[in-house]
């Protein structure tokens, strides 16, 4: 029995700079969580990750990522997602450092 569906955003990396980004609702591409689109629907995610993965000279490795909503919008559910999103911990650096 296939598993139930469940909220995602589409995240990938940026081609050239390599920073983590989320795919929004207005078709560009973000480097803030918060703002990414909160798909809830199966298909129209299926659909948007289509979009996403054929802006092949903006984003590498574009994929949908398990997320749940919150206050200020979408947030991670799995600590990989969340270690994506405030960058490398092996010192305070970027985004550690903007947080």
């Amino acid at each position: 029995m296939p598993r139930a569906f469940t909220p995602k955003v589409i995240t990938a990396n940026a081609l050239i700079e390599g920073d983590v980004i989320y795919y929004t609702s207005d078709d560009t591409w973000s480097r803030q969580l918060s703002e990414a689109e909160f798909l809830t629907d199966e298909a129209h995610a299926q659909l948007r990750l289509l979009d996403a993965q054929q802006q092949a000279s903006e984003v590498v490795g574009a994929y949908l990522a398990d997320a749940k909503a919150g206050e200020n919008g979408p947030e991670p559910t799995h600590f990989r997602e969340e270690f994506r999103r405030t960058g490398p911990s092996n010192y305070f650096h970027g985004k550690q450092a903007e947080l």
